[in-house]
């Protein structure tokens, strides 16, 4: 494969994930080792992490940074899809105040990692059905009401989960079917109880 071919399907891949490749991605696009590590001293292409890299000239994604952490257990397993979820899905779908410190991504349960995890990476284990998980500037990410769902369960507290609701009520993330289940089975309270509580709360 020549250098226009192995380009273009190189930049095909790296186009549905921020920019983003890995370097066995690469190999399969025809790219050979070395002439990666040439790419990479030109300023071609960034070396982000060990066997992940991104296009320089791809334009930088604000969600760059979760995109390498979903990328990253293909670089021992091309076969093995990470995707982001709990509070890093909830930043991503701006639902609470959430700001987490290191990124959460889920990994099917049959996938064991045996190399050292980095200190910005948790690792969760779930079968994610397919309906869970959507993309968001080519992020796979867990659905809104999946991510509080797990969220709920690593016990973010029920403030942010109430404010996750909250705000994917407001803001369409959240159809009102689904934001007054997850308030019912979650917070344990009626539809719409929590703002009318605050309604009542508020001075006149």
């Amino acid at each position: 494969m020549n250098k226009r071919q192995w380009d273009t399907v190189l930049y095909g891949i790296a186009e549905d994930q921020a920019g983003y490749f890995t370097a066995a991605q690469a190999r399969a696009a025809g790219l050979h080792q070395v002439r990666l590590v040439q790419l990479a001293q030109q300023g071609d292409i960034e070396r982000v992490s060990r066997g992940v890299y991104r296009f320089a000239r791809f334009p930088v994604s604000r969600n760059g940074h979760f995109m390498e952490a979903v990328l990253w257990p293909q670089v021992r397993r091309p076969d093995v899809t990470g995707v982001v979820s709990h509070e890093s899905a909830l930043a991503i779908h701006e639902l609470s105040d959430v700001s987490p410190a290191r990124v959460h991504i889920t990994l099917p349960n049959a996938v064991r990692i045996r190399r050292q995890v980095p200190k910005g990476l948790v690792i969760h284990y779930a079968d994610l059905a397919p309906e869970d998980v959507e993309r968001v500037e080519g992020v796979p990410v867990t659905t809104p009401e999946r991510a509080i769902r797990d969220a709920h369960a690593s016990h973010i507290g029920d403030a942010l989960v109430a404010q996750a609701i909250a705000d994917g009520r407001r803001s369409g993330a959240l159809s009102m079917a689904a934001a007054n289940r997850l308030e019912r089975e979650l917070l344990g309270t009626k539809p719409g109880a929590r703002r009318t509580m605050r309604a009542r709360r508020e001075p006149r």
